[in-house]
């Protein structure tokens, strides 16, 4: 019986993927194609740990907040959510090691603190929150804007770097519905925008 064809694979190695964009797509075209696509907006907030975590008396952390657009729904059991950072950004580092954080899901009417919390070379942000209605979250001590559509505090399960980006992915410890009932804030074409 004659010898079979060897069934070991070829001995070289796989072209490793080329970084950055593939031939002939611009950041341009790229940012373009995807301002297409309509997404909700989130307000994403953490509190700095406390200075010292031993001393109960020791003052608090900031609140920080961020606009996000690139939030979505990952898992039902368990409740999972996914959030994307810009790497090397204040909330990316902050919950680099600070396991909990918010959401609110911003309605409508809350054009205004999207825009505040996106703006580039902001002000603190204590005083980026010092006239808004928030409560503090039980499960993770982060601020939950007051008439949002919904507020979900999470637990950091992953974090996965992607290109320029971190994907951070939460476990949902508590969901709430404080204005259920409101229209949502829609980001298309790089403006904030109503549905209807």
């Amino acid at each position: 019986m004659p010898n079979s064809p060897s069934l070991t694979p070829p001995a070289f190695p796989l072209p490793s993927p080329a970084p950055g964009h593939a031939e002939g797509v611009s950041n341009e075209e790229f940012r373009a194609a995807m301002s297409r696509l309509a997404s909700g907006v989130v307000l994403v907030t953490a509190q700095e740990p406390p200075l010292d975590p031993d001393d109960p008396q020791a003052p608090r952390g900031e609140d920080v907040g961020m606009t996000a657009t690139a939030f979505m729904s990952v898992s039902l059991d368990p409740p999972l959510v996914l959030v994307s950072l810009r790497e090397g950004s204040r909330m990316d580092d902050l919950l680099a090691e600070q396991p909990l954080w918010a959401v609110s899901v911003l309605s409508e009417s809350q054009r205004h603190v999207a825009g505040r919390f996106a703006m580039k070379g902001r002000v603190s942000d204590r005083l980026l929150f010092a006239d808004l209605p928030c409560l503090r979250g039980e499960q993770s001590g982060a601020l939950l804007v007051g008439g949002a559509l919904a507020t979900l505090e999470c637990r950091t399960e992953q974090r996965v770097p992607a290109g320029d980006h971190t994907l951070v992915i939460g476990r949902v410890l508590t969901a709430g519905l404080p204005s259920p009932d409101g229209g949502p804030l829609a980001y298309f074409k790089g403006r904030y925008r109503q549905l209807g």
